[in-house]
């Protein structure tokens, strides 16, 4: 006993309600694994139905049906369903298809899943310009002039951040700022 030098013992370890001893696999929700084959029958059916005039309907099968165990293709195919949709939507429908979403059964988690998904998209940025295909000019103090930025150009990249910023403006009030905070929170990434 006299041998054992105490400053050296790990004394979290010890201790059962220590976060030493807490398995972190836990805060990781499980989710089913999705193929992309599926998120692509998914998506070719919702789009079918927003093409018929259904654009709430399949605004909600989209987000109900979030495919959080894809791959990162099969989350690309679904966010560009997702931002289809929004962009079919007239501005003047949006906050009675946000009221009927959010009154409904699980509308709270709905919500908080467009939520992520204007955040996903607005990260991205315009199609062709902050995900890919900048243009690189050198310039004469040894810097580079990134040319593809260009959010009001004829891409549509401005119209779809308008959109996106449009659906999050609308979102915040019907929700509130909390939706935020269990976006960021979440482990689970669409």
């Amino acid at each position: 006993m006299a041998n054992i030098n105490w400053r050296t013992i790990n004394i979290d370890a010890l201790d059962p309600e220590s976060s030493h001893n807490f398995d972190l696999s836990t805060l990781t929700p499980a989710v089913q694994p999705v193929s992309t084959s599926d998120v692509q029958t998914l998506s070719g059916q919702v789009r079918q139905l927003s093409r018929g005039g259904g654009n709430e309907g399949a605004l909600r099968g989209a987000l109900e049906n979030a495919p959080y165990g894809a791959d990162e293709q099969g989350k690309a195919i679904h966010l560009t369903t997702v931002t289809e949709i929004l962009q079919n939507i007239r501005q003047a429908e949006m906050t009675p298809i946000l009221q009927r979403m959010y009154q409904s059964e699980g509308g709270s988690e709905t919500c908080d899943t467009l939520m992520k998904y204007l955040y996903k998209g607005m990260a991205q940025g315009a199609p062709g310009g902050a995900a890919g295909g900048k243009n690189l000019t050198p310039q004469a103090t040894g810097f580079n002039q990134v040319s593809g930025r260009n959010f009001g150009g004829a891409e549509g990249g401005g119209q779809a951040m308008s959109v996106l910023l449009s659906w999050h403006e609308k979102l915040i009030e019907m929700v509130g700022p909390g939706s935020i905070v269990r976006v960021m929170a979440d482990r689970r990434t669409v």
